[in-house]
């Protein structure tokens, strides 16, 4: 398995940073490196740790969130290392949104929120990091072709969940599921499990309900012992 993505919390609220770190370290694949309580804190940490990813509130003491994310920009350019940011806020308004989206912040989530719902972004953020591959020290960049590129901007093809999940299932977990066995052409619940992040059980119902409702179809793949194991895919 391939090391944590380390995470830095910043929000001015202790509790809160509390929290979504709590959240961070309950979501695998991810650990918390730091927290910072103000713009300034966040930037020297972010100097200093060096973290894949940035949590980051928008309302701060001293900077606003949307100047902490341009500073970490330029700061990643100094350094030769990229940082993903996603901002996790009260502030609503729509030009903060848009000034997040250029500013080049990969997930933007509103508070307050369960769980799941940072769970999910995070699983986003590190499924578009895992896609593109990283540059080798000295060596020539590796290239990628358009479907590659298309996975890490979020441009192929438009997943569509269907309504009315079964309470308990989210509509963000759906997508990525749904996302998974795009790519695969095919795929196991066990297979989901280990490319979205959940537990096997868990895959399965969100797999079980595309069948239910016509949007997966499923068949089963007959080994030497035991059950058949169950196959999905998702017609075209």
């Amino acid at each position: 398995m391939s090391r944590a993505l380390r995470v830095l919390v910043v929000d001015d609220d202790f509790m809160v940073a509390r929290i979504h770190g709590r959240f961070v370290e309950q979501t695998d694949g991810f650990e918390v490196v730091g927290t910072a309580r103000t713009g300034g804190e966040a930037i020297e940490l972010a100097a200093t740790l060096q973290p894949d990813l940035v949590l980051l509130d928008v309302h701060l003491p001293d900077l606003s969130g949307l100047e902490v994310l341009e500073r970490l920009r330029g700061q990643s350019r100094e350094q030769g290392r990229d940082v993903a940011v996603v901002m996790v806020t009260a502030e609503r308004g729509a030009a903060a949104v848009r000034t997040a989206l250029h500013g080049g912040a990969m997930q933007y989530l509103v508070k307050p929120f369960e769980y799941d719902d940072l769970a999910d972004r995070l699983r986003r953020v590190a499924a578009t990091l895992a896609t593109l591959p990283g540059a080798g020290g000295g060596e020539r960049e590796a290239e990628v072709d358009q479907a590659t590129i298309d996975r890490a901007f979020g441009a192929g093809r438009p997943v569509v969940v269907p309504q009315g999940l079964p309470k308990g299932l989210s509509p963000e977990t759906a997508d990525l599921v749904l996302e998974a066995a795009r790519a695969a052409g095919e795929i196991s619940a066990s297979e989901t499990a280990d490319a979205v992040g959940l537990s096997r059980v868990t895959a399965r119902r969100y797999l079980e309900h595309f069948v239910d409702v016509g949007t997966a179809e499923v068949r089963l793949q007959y080994g030497g012992t035991g059950r058949p194991e169950r196959r999905y895919r998702i017609p075209t």
